[in-house]
């Protein structure tokens, strides 16, 4: 059967790393994007970088690095993408560190 590129890999809760999660969360361009999902999910569209001129590569790339951590769920949407904040696998496998991040870099 054909696998459907829509979807993307993601790193089961017991699979995450603490290293990951804070080599990803150390990039400025990728803390403002958990921040941005901390209120919600958004489409990929709607969240925005500091810099409006970055490349899309850029992006999808902050984006990858993000997913793969184990930080956001990028899912298909329709013809666009859905970007969540994995926080309850997050505060399982390390409790306290997303409030922590957020509250710190606020």
């Amino acid at each position: 059967m054909p696998q459907d590129n829509a979807d993307l890999p993601h790193p089961e809760r017991d699979a995450l790393q603490l290293t990951e999660v804070l080599f990803a969360l150390s990039d400025p361009e990728r803390l403002a994007i958990v921040r941005q999902l901390a209120d919600g999910p958004l489409e990929m569209a709607q969240c925005h970088l500091s810099d409006p001129s970055m490349p899309k590569s850029t992006k999808s790339h902050l984006m990858k690095v993000l997913r793969e951590a184990g930080i956001i769920r990028n899912q298909a949407l329709g013809r666009g993408r859905l970007l969540t904040l994995r926080r309850e696998d997050l505060d399982a496998r390390f409790p306290g560190l997303i409030d922590s991040v957020l509250k710190s870099s606020a």
